[in-house]
């Protein structure tokens, strides 16, 4: 979508000349994992709604809330308004470790069951080409994500964005890889091995190459174990990078100590120290 696309372009412009506002705010999300595993998750998405509108002046951002969820139209946490045109996005912040990524959950569960009927070697160019542009891949090119991915062990983080559409274009095989099985790139067989609960379809370029996959969605299946999913560490060639590459980032225990005043102060203190924390962010906005 041209739209997104051009908010990619100006993130990434501003990730080049302002580095140390990204590295600030991403140090502060991933901050949030001493005090919950999955805290920084959600913090991510209002930390980042409030980063476009603070240093992206042609963009503002909403925070949609997890209340909205039943009236979501997609699967997104931010909505993203040009200011210029006025045109406007949904957005969906994920932030996962170096390795397996969720891009899409497919709630109504409509890609896994086509490629079944499909057959379970998908090798025929054109009909690669018919399952991207049929209905039930309607979404897969249409999915604004914005993975914020972090290396916990290495102190390192990275904004990545899957190229959809690169994916379509180089996708060479459609495989299906059942339970216990796995594909081996070497024979390019699917072969046994540790397998897995649930089967999946794997998409590969002409070089055998990962590229990403559809896992199944039955009802049996959890949120791990369905919807469109690639590994940020296999697919290495199908991402962008908004920050330019890795950057380093480090734990802020302040801000830890913050959370706990912040939780037993009141509404009063909270606006007395909303004023000086905008006066510091309006501080940053000038280095």
């Amino acid at each position: 979508m041209a739209i997104y696309n051009d908010f990619k372009n100006r993130f990434k412009l501003l990730a080049s000349k302002n580095k140390h506002l990204v590295i600030n705010t991403l140090s502060n999300i991933f901050t949030m994992r001493l005090i919950g595993n999955k805290t920084h998750g959600d913090l991510a998405e209002i930390g980042m709604a409030e980063f476009i509108n603070q240093f992206m002046y042609d963009y503002k951002s909403i925070h949609v809330g997890k209340d909205l969820f039943r009236a979501k139209e997609h699967e997104e946490d931010i909505v993203i308004i040009n200011e210029i045109n006025k045109a406007e996005f949904p957005l969906s912040l994920k932030a996962y470790g170096d390795g397996p990524l969720q891009l899409s959950t497919d709630r109504h569960q409509k890609m896994f069951p086509f490629l079944e009927k499909q057959g379970k070697n998908i090798m025929d160019k054109k009909k690669i080409k018919k399952i991207f542009k049929s209905k039930e891949f309607s979404d897969f090119n249409s999915i604004n994500v914005m993975p914020l991915i972090y290396n916990e062990g290495k102190k390192r983080c990275n904004i990545m964005i899957f190229d959809h559409k690169k994916a379509s274009i180089k996708t060479c095989r459609i495989i299906y890889i059942g339970g216990k099985q796995k594909f081996d790139v070497k024979s390019k067989r699917v072969i046994s091995g540790k397998g897995r609960a649930h089967p999946i379809f794997m998409f590969v370029d002409k070089n055998s190459n990962y590229i990403c996959e559809i896992r199944y969605g039955g009802a049996s299946a959890n949120a791990l174990q369905r919807g469109l999913w690639t590994h940020t560490k296999n697919a290495i060639s199908y991402f962008d990078s908004l920050t330019n590459g890795w950057i380093d980032y480090s734990h802020n225990h302040t801000l830890v100590k913050l959370f706990s005043l912040a939780l037993n102060s009141s509404e009063q203190g909270h606006q007395f120290a909303n004023k000086i924390l905008q006066k510091d962010i309006d501080r940053l906005k000038t280095l």
